[in-house]
């Protein structure tokens, strides 16, 4: 379901908008301009669809910060990006109102299962952002200590950085609205023709393809 918004028009036709409004309220509107009318301004859908876009536009985040990609988490509700537009401003202090963890920052082995334990608490369904190169792929530097998100819990968007611009973190945030809301255009494949570029293992025991 997707909203389109027009202009208005002169303000004429906006008057003869209400005047028509008005009488179909009366009951005066009857055959074709009925018909019209209603086909103007009904919606149809299905109640999934419906459900994925009130989810995809009212997710409330976890207040929860780890290391330094926090401070560019917090400033996505600025002025300057507004993240409210989106629904996503009501970031929550406790995980049982959250259905959104935005894990910014390392991951330390010791941090793990405390993450993994706030995860298990938040409202179903939920979904995960891995912020920065520390939570997708355990950092810049070959740190021991730290573990990437996605070993112990399930990331639906990596944002890559070092840290990631909040601009990274809301084109983050709208790919993981596409994916609640069921876009079909959000597959990379078919949106930059990589169709045909996947590397599939072969299975233990099949025989090797010849030239290979």
């Amino acid at each position: 379901m997707e909203v389109v918004r027009q202009p208005v028009g002169s303000p004429e036709e906006f008057r003869a908008r209400q005047l028509r409004a008005r009488d179909m309220l009366r009951g005066d509107l009857e055959g074709d301009e009925l018909e019209q009318y209603v086909q103007e301004r009904v919606i149809t859908t299905t109640l999934e669809h419906a459900f994925d876009w009130a989810r995809g536009n009212s997710m409330f985040p976890l207040t929860f910060g780890l290391a330094c990609c926090a401070i560019e988490m917090m400033s996505i509700v600025g002025a300057r990006l507004d993240i409210a537009r989106f629904g996503f401003e009501a970031f929550r202090a406790s995980p049982r109102q959250a259905d959104l963890l935005i894990l910014s920052g390392r991951v330390s082995i010791k941090m793990a299962p405390v993450v993994r334990r706030i995860y298990d608490q938040m409202l179903e369904p939920k979904y995960a952002i891995a912020m920065g190169a520390c939570s997708s792929s355990m950092g810049v530097f070959n740190n021991y200590a730290i573990v990437p998100a996605d070993k112990f819990m399930p990331v639906d968007v990596h944002v890559p950085g070092c840290p990631p611009r909040p601009e990274a973190l809301m084109h983050g945030i709208i790919t993981l609205r596409s994916m609640v809301q069921d876009d079909p255009s959000l597959g990379w494949r078919r949106r930059y023709g990589g169709v045909g570029t996947e590397e599939v293992v072969p299975a233990a025991g099949a025989p090797e393809t010849p030239g290979a």
